[in-house]
Order: structure tokens, then C-alpha cells, then sequence
């Protein structure tokens, strides 16, 4: 299956609990950090929702 590189590019300050979680399990713990995963369904139903904290890098 296909990988899919996910950075943090804005503060996890401010958002709700769940979105903090989601970016935990993303294992995204600070700005900037680059992490990669398989481009599964719960993957990407996970960067959905904090898509305005994230962005994906090539």
C-alpha cells in the first residue's frame, strides 16, 4: 500500500481534546515534525479531521 508523509504545520494550543488526541495517534507531538504511514481509510479519516493543523509533504 501506498505511504503518505503527514507534517504538523500549526499549534495543537487551542484545539479541542479529540483533535489533540487524533494528532497523538498520528504521532505528531510537535510543530513541524514530519511522520509516515500507510494511506489506509482510519489514516486518512484521521487527517481529515485536524486537516487544518496538518498538511501532507511529498
Amino acid at each position: 500500500m501506498a505511504t503518505i508523509k503527514v507534517k504538523q504545520v500549526k499549534s495543537r494550543i487551542g484545539a479541542p481534546k479529540d483533535q489533540k488526541l487524533t494528532l497523538d495517534a498520528l504521532g505528531l507531538r510537535k510543530l513541524n515534525r514530519v511522520v509516515e504511514h500507510e494511506a489506509t481509510p482510519q489514516i486518512l479519516g484521521m487527517i481529515n479531521k485536524v486537516r487544518h493543523l496538518v498538511e501532507v509533504v511529498d
